[in-house]
């Protein structure tokens, strides 16, 4: 997939064909670890077909470290400077502000090389894709514990997700964040916009609450959300707001990578096991289990008769409208 072609202090790749010179490679990008910008490049390529089919043709924001972990993160919408000619990017209005950004649109695992190359750590993609980055092809199911909430909460909700979507008819792929939390996918019809699909989102999370009170909240302002509980953050599917990736690296000292996963697995898995040194094994060992998800698509109709069926009970959107 990738060879050495030319000797420290530079190093050049060859990926899918094109060339990426990767400045620096011994630079220290995580203390903790050890792991330097090689290692990072390395580790991406080690799970190239994952991450590709996770970022594929999507509008991305990039978390950089110029400097490593130990310097600050740069939160970057606007594809970096110097890019070469076969970076793919997508044009995205920002009505409210006035502007727009032409973002990174991953197309093959160079992109994603030379990305790295510009100090990108974190990927945070879409949900929609450059063919209509105004009508997203993914449902995205934020399970955030709070504080207090332990990964045994975090298991137990996940359970009742995989039972609501069961019922509904609906394939969820669930990744681990890299975080305390964990993540679960549906492909959707690209048939509605960001603000239906989040009504769906909230229609969901609502059931979700019903049936697990004990554990789960909706609640929509931090302060006033039971500490020991798990947030379903619906918002995630809100115009513009990004998660990381499946695949994607996190920039905690730790390493930690959020790593797709099987239902089974959730049981028992450690998500603090995952990190750039252990994934490449597990990958090369048993794929991408986000391999399917493009061939089971979901159409949101149920969830927004949910959604129609609480709005005339009363039940208001905590957010707001603007969304």
């Amino acid at each position: 997939m990738a060879s050495s072609r030319k000797a420290s202090p530079a190093v050049e790749l060859e990926v899918d064909g094109r060339t990426v010179r990767i400045s620096n490679p011994d630079r220290i990008y995580f203390p903790e670890t050890g792991t330097t910008k090689l290692d990072l490049v390395n580790y991406y390529l080690s799970v190239g077909d994952g991450i590709v089919r996770a970022l594929g043709d999507r509008p991305c924001m990039l978390h950089r470290f110029p400097d490593g972990l130990a310097g600050d993160k740069v939160h970057q919408k606007r594809l970096p400077r110097g890019a070469p000619e076969w970076i793919r990017t997508v044009r995205v209005d920002f009505p409210r502000y006035g502007r727009h950004a032409d973002e990174l649109c991953v197309t093959h695992l160079a992109d994603v090389v030379w990305a790295v190359q510009m100090s990108t750590v974190e990927f945070h993609p879409w949900n929609s894709r450059r063919a209509d980055v105004e009508r997203p092809d993914e449902w995205r199911i934020d399970l955030d514990p709070m504080p207090d909430c332990d990964f045994d909460c975090v298991r137990r909700v996940a359970s009742v997700v995989h039972e609501v979507l069961d019922e509904i008819g609906a394939t969820g792929w669930p990744k681990t964040s890299g975080g305390r939390g964990l993540h679960v996918y549906v492909r959707i019809e690209p048939r509605w916009g960001f603000g239906d699909v989040r009504r769906a989102a909230l229609a969901f999370a609502r059931e979700v609450e019903r049936r697990s009170p004990q554990d789960v909240t909706t609640t929509w302002w931090r302060k006033d959300r039971d500490p020991a509980k798990l947030f379903v953050d619906y918002n995630q599917n809100a115009r513009d707001h990004t998660i990381a990736s499946a695949y994607s690296v996190r920039g905690v000292p730790s390493a930690t990578v959020s790593t797709p996963v099987t239902w089974d697995e959730i049981h028992d898995v450690d998500p603090r096991a995952f990190t750039v040194e252990t994934v490449p094994a597990r990958f090369a060992e048993l794929g991408d289990l986000h391999a399917g998800i493009d061939d089971a698509v979901f159409a949101l109709d149920p969830l927004l008769e949910w959604a129609e069926r609480d709005e005339a009970a009363g039940a208001a959107d905590p957010g707001g409208a603007d969304h």
